[in-house]
């Protein structure tokens, strides 16, 4: 089993609007994970439905669904591409709990959101909780293809020397 692997990583509307892009990049650069692609798009609601699956609502329902499709069609989105050793659990660790509220402090959650899943329904919206990541790495080759040509990924040294881990 190999354990360099990519992760999508996808910085939400509200992450885009509050300037956060810069920041939450730099914590996935600081860790050593490599970008391997990158782009900002507005998504449209047929894109939005190729990430958001219908696997989403056979397990949440489909009104949630259908929120989350509507919250990532609300602005414009960073679409990431990491790879790293072990690339998918370490960006969930990193970016912490779904719910924001309950993300711990050190994680992207916890620092940059507050809002909770009894908030959003309240609103009837989405969660905004600033990024998605895949949840493993068979999702992560899914969701990435959804996001990226293959034409669009690139495979570079990203200033790793023999200290550090090696490729």
């Amino acid at each position: 089993m190999p354990t360099i692997e990519r992760s999508l990583v996808l910085l939400k509307p509200d992450a885009v609007d509050r300037g956060l892009i810069g920041e939450i990049i730099h914590r996935f650069e600081r860790t050593g994970l490599k970008i391997a692609g990158l782009k900002m798009v507005w998504p449209t609601k047929e894109h939005a439905s190729k990430h958001y699956t219908e696997d989403l609502a056979v397990r949440r329902g489909q009104h949630v669904r259908d929120l989350m499709i509507e919250m990532l069609m609300s602005g414009p989105i960073v679409a990431i591409t990491l790879e790293g050793v072990e690339a998918v659990e370490q960006v969930r660790k990193m970016i912490g709990s779904t719910e924001p509220k309950a993300a711990l402090p050190g994680t992207i959650r916890g620092d940059f959101s507050h809002v909770s899943f009894k908030h959003a329904d309240s609103k009837n919206i989405g969660i905004y909780n600033l990024v998605h990541a895949s949840g493993s790495s068979e999702e992560a080759v899914i969701e990435v293809a959804v996001w990226f040509t293959p034409e669009e990924l690139h495979d570079h040294k990203a200033g790793y020397t023999k200290h550090t881990i090696a490729y």
